[in-house]
């Protein structure tokens, strides 16, 4: 394949389909991930304790499976893996709409369904995450990246806020069915892809834990990647518990309908827009590498102000934080993903955005079962002061790193830079 000029990724073809792909698919993600605790809360009653559980099942497949799901999909044409992926898990949330006009819907059901699109997801998160650098040159990889994030963080903005009118007009279980839609059209445009990705040779693999340990090795081998994991796992553990039980206090402490809700959300995540434009500006101000622990800690003080909404003015209080968060949550994946995405070679891309997955996603749905516990035993609010205190300390591990001293992430052992 012959990669057009740098600078040119709107013209390439087959980066166009994965990006469409990608942005319905986060589409369809936000209406689902705001529908679907509505729906606990408002038609199924759901209290502290089951909204933690629904947290933790939507992410406990990460937990169980995300090391093996690596090494299976380096062996898998990981194009196959997202279409696949895509129709299975609108099949899937298919069944909700369908039980509850059949008024069989149960919170079992739900669980169940959460926890069967979260295993599903693992596969194709790994897949989507590794897929990018098959398709575009290495030096193209952080432009492609910084693409995806801006769509992404557009279906941010509009997403809860669109989630909100349907939930409104139609109700939750609905909305989840345009969902379904969402996914099937993913799978359409990735399915149009040109690229002919080779298959794996099946007699070059070995065995499984083998191929595992790889992957591992590869990211708690490097001294950066492994202060990187450090933090992204304490902060996502921390942050689980804090949204595992964000629907149920917005709605049942803090009052908020579903469009005021929805309306939060979406102004909120315009900060994402603004990191995904000035990650690049960011990161030549203050140095590549110092802008991974720096938009790390600002991350970390602004979940504070989800806990502070009970004490000062609501509404603007979350808003500012959101905006907050989205930003230094952009700004920091824009800049760690590009850099490991350089540094791995490709046969081990999947492995090692699986291990990282497992080891950052893994702690997630620890997290929000804990969350769900504490809600129920010490309250939602003081549960959500202890574990918004526990974000900011996530980020010791890179603020106490040589990253806060680089300007420049290294390039020495980056496996897709040219060689003389």
């Amino acid at each position: 394949m012959t990669s057009p000029r740098p600078g040119s990724l709107w013209r390439h073809h087959d980066f166009r389909q994965l990006w469409m792909g990608d942005t319905v698919s986060v589409f369809g993600a936000q209406f689902v991930g705001f529908a679907m605790p509505l729906m606990a809360v408002q038609l199924l009653g759901a209290d502290a304790f089951e909204m933690g559980l629904l947290a933790a099942l939507e992410s406990l497949a990460f937990l169980l499976i995300g090391l093996p799901a690596g090494a299976w999909v380096d062996r898998w044409r990981k194009k196959r893996v997202l279409v696949l992926g895509d129709l299975t898990r609108a099949a899937l949330l298919l069944t909700l709409p369908v039980a509850w006009l059949l008024d069989a819907l149960t919170m079992w059901q739900v669980y169940v369904v959460a926890f069967g699109v979260g295993c599903i997801t693992v596969f194709f998160d790994v897949a989507n995450q590794s897929y990018l650098p098959e398709i575009v040159a290495g030096d193209q990889i952080s432009d492609g990246n910084g693409k995806l994030q801006a769509s992404q963080q557009a279906a941010f903005v509009v997403g809860p806020a669109a989630a909100a009118v349907l939930v409104r007009w139609f109700g939750s279980p609905l909305t989840i069915a345009v969902t379904s839609v969402c996914m099937g059209l993913s799978s359409l445009f990735v399915s149009r892809i040109q690229h002919e990705e080779p298959a794996p040779d099946p007699a070059a693999r070995r065995p499984l834990v083998t191929e595992i340990k790889e992957g591992l090795g590869f990211v708690l081998g490097h001294p950066l990647l492994r202060r990187i994991v450090a933090c992204t796992g304490l902060t996502n553990f921390s942050s689980s518990g804090i949204f595992a039980l964000f629907v149920l206090y917005t709605v049942s402490t803090l009052g908020f309908s579903e469009t005021t809700l929805g309306l939060v959300l979406s102004l909120g995540a315009v900060g994402g827009i603004l990191g995904a434009v000035t990650s690049g500006w960011f990161g030549r101000l203050v140095g590549e590498g110092r802008s991974i622990p720096l938009a790390s800690l600002l991350g970390g003080i602004a979940l504070l102000s989800v806990p502070l909404a009970s004490i000062l003015p609501p509404v603007p209080t979350l808003l500012v934080g959101n905006l907050l968060i989205s930003w230094a949550v952009v700004v920091y994946n824009v800049v760690q993903v590009s850099f490991r995405q350089r540094l791995c070679p490709k046969p081990l891309l999947g492995r090692m955005n699986a291990s990282i997955r497992f080891l950052v996603w893994g702690p997630m749905p620890i997290g929000a079962f804990l969350g769900g516990v504490l809600g129920r035993e010490l309250g939602v609010i003081p549960t959500l002061w202890i574990f918004a205190v526990l974000c900011v300390l996530a980020s010791l591990p890179v603020l106490l790193s040589p990253l806060i001293g680089m300007r420049d992430l290294p390039r020495e052992l980056d496996a897709l830079s040219p060689r003389d």
